[in-house]
């Protein structure tokens, strides 16, 4: 999230696209019905299916599984077309006058310039900015149809290119090359008549949602605001990424970035996936975001000047660009990591990290296993059969390892992945894969953090012991690593030092306790500290107050930049339990803690207004005090806090500009296309010859299939979580069960009465890759539509049942998983599986 939970009540207007807050966040929705009962903000509401959400709002759209970038873009196109635009920010805190290059060509055809069809990527040099400095009112003497290629051709794999330090730009946005008029031009094809026959949804109901949204910019109003929220709809689609970039860029334009009730914000499935990803819980970065090291970075030095964005200052700005402290916070995670072995003669142990040569996402994990180069796995609360996607694919491949390690609470279907429907008792025999099942605590069996949607660190302490021989996390994954560092000592090994040398500093080697590590990740002075500005001393072996202490010469050690603060001298931030909120907009600033630097909204210089003062005085953030020269204010200031007004820095720090970046250097196209789904009922309506993105790859054992035109896989399936469940474990709890015993698949009424089937009737969905059989839920929350002229149903299944859990022990439901029917397909930028919109066939079982 932008901003956070509380915050929506702050808002105007509201979209909630790819997210269903009131079934699958109910405690967070209860700040969309305040916003509504305080402020009278407007609600509307984007989704295949009628949902509890929907049935709160001031307006409900159904749209097509998949199209939503056609539907945001439509918004986009409607804003500049009727001026409802936030002017003055767009020019001074975005991308909009910056300029691109000659030979930079747009998607008419489905593809963008630069594209090498022999590794279906693209060459982005065409897409970067231009060099030139201020172009303003030059553009007369050029030509909008210039296709100069470089000089100078890119070869694969192609790097995204460098930035140049004087960028071009044009403070009236007429050059033709601006981002701005490029913008106007993409969008342009995005008109109501378009977004009717891609999403399904009539024009008159989307010049309804479109005047809304915008309306908050009517008449240049600039107090007004509006909020994005959003949630695994948007991600899991082949162009996730792009779907959320489209929401950003219409937020930018509008001026609803960095402000109380704006945003763009994303509703996390669990109380600690924010947490699991600050952390590295992905495979191609490292903690707080660090890019990962490639085999092309020979040492240290290499690394770092790669990963490090270099400052570019347009002439207009000033630009803070904190990114540049990226050395700082790289020798500081690896003093974490190495401890004393980190120094600076050996590089500070860069060497001892591994180089990521290829993709290592969870699909190309699985695919690996498949075709016999991954040997074994740990699988911790991760239940990896059940979660797909293609779930037959990933029993095929647990087939094929030699080992398999599972720590849970119950058995579940990757621990139980040999019992799966279908394999015999012969066939049982010939599975060689050894398993050790491992009993870990619950969530209410340990302490530790958690960080939620808003950013928030939560410390939460443990309610009851792990009962049995069951043992937490840290207990069991530190004993193997104790041992596994024991065998390297006797035996040696190929490259022994990274492990040998790993930094264990902990009370309790082998279990050890949460708080250390929290200590850690936050980080201490190694050395004496002191701050030129200020003259305060940091004693070494003390605590860091926040990131800004980092240092690149070795003397701090930090986990995580981001939580740099989280744990000081002063004690575990994470803990408090204040209930302060002098604004009222709910802030909270001393309750638990915030990254980065406890700083509850993201880009709030960009609440305020060129002098520094807000938009709206009545939700004040933060604002310039002319008389101390400080930015100051209810909420952490995200900016250079010295910074006055009059030097014109950019408001979005983080970035090597300073501005919201309205074009983006992305694997799939700087700017957001709507490609359809790798499986469609429908040929794309921009460019039929181009359907799906060109960058978005299939895998080709013969475990992966794609359903293709003409092969009688007609409906479209998305898949959904129910509030009564929570992912794939409560249906080993009585509870839960009696809420939602058994699977169902939603139908709509049109599309039963066409097949003959009736409410509780089996029915069997299947897709190219496998099949599923559920009890029938016949509905009328989704309705058939008319897609480019052809009649389309949508179907959905919730997640939640499988082969294991109480009901499915009893065989009293079928047993089959709903992800054998997923594809494995993936974004080319995060590599988020495509679980929304594939196609199946129905029928009765």
């Amino acid at each position: 999230m932008t901003n956070g939970w509380i915050d929506v009540k702050n808002t105007d207007m509201m979209l909630i696209m790819g997210g269903n807050p009131a079934e699958n966040h109910p405690c967070g929705f209860k700040w969309a019905i305040e916003a509504k009962k305080t402020r009278n903000a407007k609600m509307i509401v984007v989704d295949p299916r009628y949902t509890r959400t929907a049935s709160t709002s001031d307006l409900f759209l159904q749209i097509r599984a998949g199209s939503d970038i056609a539907f945001l873009g439509g918004l986009i196109n409607y804003a500049l077309q009727n001026n409802r635009i936030a002017k003055d920010y767009l020019l001074n805190y975005s991308s909009a006058a910056l300029i691109v290059n000659e030979g930079f060509k747009l998607p008419e055809d489905g593809f963008y310039s630069g594209f090498d069809p022999a590794t279906q990527t693209y060459d982005r040099t065409t897409w970067n900015y231009a060099v030139g400095g201020d172009m303003s009112g030059k553009a007369a003497n050029v030509a909008a149809s210039q296709q100069k290629a470089p000089v100078d051709a890119a070869k694969p794999p192609f790097p995204i290119p460098l930035m140049p330090e004087k960028v071009a730009y044009d403070l009236t946005l007429q050059h033709p090359r601006c981002i701005f008029q490029l913008l106007k031009q993409q969008y342009s094809r995005y008109t109501p008549e378009m977004v009717e026959r891609i999403t399904g949804i009539p024009k008159d109901q989307f010049l309804k949602a479109a005047d809304l949204f915008t309306s908050v910019r009517k008449d240049g109003d600039m107090k007004k605001v509006a909020t994005v929220i959003y949630a695994v709809g948007w991600t899991q689609h082949s162009y996730g990424t792009q779907i959320i970039r489209t929401a950003a860029m219409l937020q930018l334009l509008l001026g609803n970035v960095g402000r109380a009730g704006g945003g763009v914000n994303a509703l996390r499935g669990h109380s600690n996936i924010q947490g699991a990803t600050d952390m590295a819980g992905v495979f191609d970065s490292l903690p707080g975001y660090l890019k990962v090291p490639t085999p092309t970075d020979t040492d240290f030095k290499t690394y770092v000047e790669r990963i490090t964005p270099l400052t570019v200052k347009p002439a207009g700005w000033d630009s803070f660009n904190y990114y540049s402290n990226t050395p700082k916070f790289a020798v500081s995670f690896l003093k974490a990591m190495y401890g004393p072995a980190a120094t600076k003669e050996n590089d500070w142990a860069f060497h001892y990290l591994p180089k990521v040569d290829r993709n290592y996402s969870w699909t190309q994990i699985w695919d690996n296993m498949y075709r016999g180069s991954v040997k074994g796995m740990f699988a911790f609360g991760m239940n990896g059969v059940a979660i797909g996607p293609d779930s037959q694919k990933n029993i095929e491949a647990l087939k094929k390892a030699d080992w398999l390690v599972v720590g849970e609470i119950y058995p579940d279907e990757t621990s139980e992945f040999w019992k799966s429907p279908g394999i015999s008792p012969e066939e049982m025999k010939t599975i060689n894969t050894t398993v050790y099942r491992l009993p870990c605590a619950g969530f209410a069996e340990k302490d530790g953090s958690m960080t939620n949607s808003a950013r928030w660190l939560q410390w939460k302490n443990v309610a009851v012991p792990p009962p049995g021989e069951a043992r937490l996390d840290q207990d069991i994954v530190a004993q193997i690593f104790l041992r596994v560092r024991d065998l390297y000592k006797k035996e040696g090994g190929k490259f022994p030092d990274p492990i040998l040398n790993a930094w264990w500093p902990y009370t309790t080697p082998h279990n050890p306790s949460l708080a250390d590590l929290a200590k850690e990740i936050n980080g201490k002075a190694l050395a004496d500290l002191t701050d030129s500005k200020t003259a305060q001393v940091i004693k070494a072996g003390q605590q860091l107050p926040g990131f800004a202490w980092l240092k690149d010469d070795g003397t701090t050690l930090s986990g995580n930049w981001l939580y740099c603060g989280s744990w000081t001298e002063a004690g575990a931030m994470t803990q408090r339990r204040g209930t302060e909120d002098p604004s009222g907009l709910g802030f909270y600033l001393n309750w638990a803690w915030s990254w980065p630097a406890n700083r509850r909204g993201m880009y709030n210089r960009a609440s305020c207004d060129l002098e520094g003062k807000p938009w709206d005085p009545s939700r004040r953030q933060v604002w310039w005090d002319e008389g101390r020269q400080l930015w100051v204010g209810n909420d952490v200031p995200d900016f250079k806090a010295d910074s006055p007004p009059k030097d014109h820095m950019g408001p979005f720090i983080m970035n090597q500009e300073g501005l919201g970046r309205l074009f983006v250097w992305l694997n799939d196209g700087p700017f957001p296309e709507h490609y359809e789904p790798i499986e469609s009922p429908v040929q794309n309506a921009l460019h039929p010859k181009q359907s799906n993105s060109p960058v978005v790859k299939k895998l080709k054992t013969p475990a992966d299939k794609y359903a293709a035109s003409g092969d009688g896989f007609n409906v479209i399936c998305t898949t959904y979580r129910l509030t009564e469940h929570y992912h794939y474990w409560t249906k080993n709890n009585h509870m839960n069960v009696q809420l939602i015993p058994e699977a169902f698949v939603e139908i709509p009424v049109e599309l039963a009465n066409e097949l003959g089937i009736k409410g509780n009737d089996k029915v069997k969905v299947t897709s190219a890759r496998s099949f599923y059989v559920a009890k029938a839920f016949v509905t009328k929350r989704i309705k058939p539509m008319t897609i480019d002229g052809k009649k389309v149903y949508q179907i959905g299944i919730p997640i939640h049942q499988g082969y294991r859990g109480i009901q499915e022990d009893e065989d009293r439901n079928a047993r089959t998983i709903l992800n054998r029917l997923s594809p494995t397909v993936v974004d080319p930028n995060a590599f988020t599986p495509e679980f929304k919109g594939f196609l199946v066939k129905l029928e009765k079982a």
